[in-house]
């Protein structure tokens, strides 16, 4: 998936929050289907207002799913928004401290976690959420991150 930018940047990743992110959506939607099921089912009336729900409750993850785009360039981690394409949060590969992956046991099972990343020398964090293999990312970050040290301290080191 390596692409250029106008800007010179080569494009090492890019993804969406996983759907996974969103699972509790979909139990709220799946729980509010059937209600509105067994209303059919059983002559209640409203079961109409159920099923409309259930569709809202999947439309709202999808746009939520939508709302972040995460990408990694060879110089830097951006944060867009999805619809806009404004960017809403950047941040150095040189300016990246500390690289940790959060995960409980359901964001485990579904192969789903957060990359917390933390500026060097400063109080900044930066949270990628509901990314899919996120120790694979945190890898393909963490072989960026030596690169453009040993780029920096070479470019020091020359008179």
């Amino acid at each position: 998936m390596s692409r250029t930018s106008a800007t010179g940047e080569r494009l090492v990743w890019e993804a969406y929050p996983s759907w996974a992110q969103f699972v509790w959506l979909y139990f709220f939607s799946a729980m509010a289907a059937i209600r509105g099921a067994f209303f059919l089912r059983f002559g209640v009336s409203g079961w109409e207002m159920w099923m409309a729900g259930a569709v809202v409750l999947l439309g709202c993850a999808a746009a939520a799913r939508r709302w972040a785009r995460y990408s990694i360039s060879s110089r830097r981690i951006v944060v867009t928004n999805g619809y806009t394409k404004k960017e809403i949060e950047a941040l150095a590969l040189d300016e990246i401290g500390e690289i940790t992956v959060k995960q409980g046991p359901i964001a485990r099972f579904f192969g789903i976690g957060t990359l917390v990343i933390r500026a060097v020398g400063r109080d900044r964090v930066m949270a990628l959420r509901g990314i899919s293999d996120p120790e694979v990312i945190k890898s393909r970050l963490d072989a960026l991150k030596p690169k453009m040290n040993a780029a920096a301290t070479e470019r020091v080191a020359l008179p």
